[in-house]
């Protein structure tokens, strides 16, 4: 088997949800993503950073890869691009003393607080969905699509049954809830709230 029937066959069976052939081009390409984060000269937990934006990328793309076989050169032109977004974001940071800022009082670090709580919310959501099966992930999320969409609709774009949608989506919630990251999320935020 070539290289590159490998890859399509691998890019297909993670189409299909085959979590073993995620891994497998996990195992294949993160070092192919490092490689590239690295040449912005981004520090090891920046380089997780992109890369860790890098695969979210392929789970919301890889249906839309038409040349399986140009993975790689994906991977190098999302790396890339995702290294100067985070470059330019982190330019445009200005550090200040929060203790001697009048920016800084009590309303500002609870909105603060309170957007942070909120943005790790949704990582922590982003990594559950990304434990889930394929269909069940494809379902809550076509679930929260704005503007809201029908059952009919739902049905006829994920082909499952109408009647099986409430019930699927309930198990499919059900395991989210169960899922490593949301359960790291909710131990957090009740340790965090247990010590204030």
């Amino acid at each position: 088997m070539t290289t590159e029937e490998t890859v399509i066959a691998l890019v297909a069976a993670a189409r299909d949800g085959d979590n073993a052939a995620w891994g497998r081009l996990m195992d294949r390409y993160v070092p192919l993503a490092v490689s590239v984060a690295r040449r912005f000269r981004l520090n090891p937990d920046e380089v997780k950073d992109v890369t860790g934006t890098v695969w979210l990328r392929l789970v919301e793309h890889l249906d839309h890869i038409r040349e399986p076989e140009a993975l790689p050169g994906w991977i190098v032109t999302t790396t890339r691009n995702e290294s100067l977004r985070f470059l330019r974001s982190r330019n445009r940071m200005v550090p200040i003393d929060p203790q001697n800022s009048p920016e800084f009082e009590s309303e500002d670090q609870v909105e603060v607080d309170a957007e942070l709580l909120q943005a790790e919310r949704r990582q922590a959501l982003r990594e559950g969905l990304e434990e889930l099966r394929t269909q069940h992930r494809e379902l809550l999320v076509v679930l929260l699509a704005d503007p809201p969409l029908s059952y009919d609709e739902i049905s006829l774009k994920l082909g499952i049954p109408k009647g099986s949608i409430g019930p699927t989506r309930a198990r499919a919630l059900e395991q989210l809830r169960q899922t490593k990251a949301l359960r790291a999320f909710v131990a957090k935020t009740d340790s965090v709230t247990d010590r204030s």
